[in-house]
């Protein structure tokens, strides 16, 4: 199944978070906090502005980026789980 978002809405990929701390203690899947960072999907064709032209996104798929904690709607398409955000939620793209 292919997915598109509508407007200025991205499909964003969480990347594992490290089981070790840098000192060397594993930690538990129970303990861990969600990672806040991803790689984006997909991307939509962007919002538009109060003339009606499109604004086109900044980011684009393939992308690695940080978002904030509670950001976004977690979904599971084909089988694999997702988060669907804005992408006013994203605070910037590494690399």
């Amino acid at each position: 199944m292919t997915f598109r978002p509508l407007h200025d809405r991205v499909v964003v990929r969480r990347v594992d978070s490290e089981e070790k701390t840098k000192g060397g203690i594993i930690i538990p899947d129970t303990a861990k906090e969600k990672p806040q960072e991803g790689i984006i999907v997909a991307v939509g064709l962007g919002a538009r502005d109060e003339d009606g032209e499109r604004i086109t996104p900044d980011v684009k798929e393939g992308d690695r980026v940080l978002f904030g904690k509670w950001s976004g709607t977690e979904v599971k398409i084909d089988g694999e789980d997702l988060l669907i955000m804005k992408e006013s939620d994203i605070l910037g793209i590494i690399g």
